[in-house]
């Protein structure tokens, strides 16, 4: 039966990709190293920890850590107030929780991160919880967000949903048990996106679809498949 959603935030409920990759870009120039744009992104969805040696295999550990700090310091002074939700995200989220369903956010971001996407989402008050990379180990595509995620919302992997914007957020999600719907919104080729159970353009589609989706629990309920 299902119990919980998942959502991703960034590229998924929140449209942030493009500055990521531009704050990244600007990291890893600042410290020598300068990767084509379409290179960073196709990073995007690991948090910070594995994003770097993505790219960057044999880097140290310290110079690792000083790329992902550099990041977050050029996300948070140019990037951070320019962004906006995608349309039909809070109307999604709230469209899950009308359905009885708990709506947990499981993101690669800080928390600081996570609470400004709170706020860009004027969500605080229909998400029963949140895990973000300073809750776990390991960020996607391990899958420590989204079994810590689960965990707060006090359901088992099987009661479960993810939705996410990236192939990151299906690995991980997949690594933890649970099946991902995934939306293109994020601009991952859809090839890329193979592994999630269901395929929409947005959230927004998603929500006027919401009825003959997998996150209808009463679609679930009535054995459709």
């Amino acid at each position: 039966m299902l119990r919980a959603i998942l959502f991703d935030i960034d590229g998924t409920l929140v449209d942030s990709n493009d500055f990521h990759v531009l704050a990244w870009a600007e990291a890893f120039h600042a410290a020598g190293h300068d990767f084509r744009l379409g290179e960073i992104h196709a990073q995007v969805g690991q948090g910070g920890d594995n994003f770097v040696r993505a790219l960057l295999p044999d880097i140290a550990d310290a110079d690792a850590e000083a790329l992902v700090e550099a990041h977050h310091r050029l996300f948070r002074k140019h990037y951070l107030h320019r962004l906006k939700p995608f349309p039909g995200a809070r109307d999604l989220l709230a469209r899950c929780r009308d359905a009885g369903l708990k709506v947990m956010l499981a993101t690669s971001a800080t928390r600081e991160e996570l609470q400004r996407h709170l706020d860009v989402l004027d969500a605080r008050a229909l998400v029963d919880g949140w895990s973000s990379a300073d809750d776990v180990g390991c960020s996607k595509p391990c899958p420590d967000v989204f079994e810590t995620a689960a965990a707060k919302a006090g359901v088992a992997p099987g009661e479960a949903l993810a939705v996410g914007d990236t192939p990151f957020d299906i690995i991980a999600a997949r690594a933890a048990g649970i099946a991902t719907v995934a939306v293109r919104s994020g601009l991952f080729p859809e090839t890329e996106l193979q592994g999630a159970i269901a395929l929409y353009d947005n959230v927004e589609a998603l929500l006027t679809g919401f009825d003959d989706s997998p996150l209808n629990p009463e679609r679930a309920r009535a054995g459709t498949p």
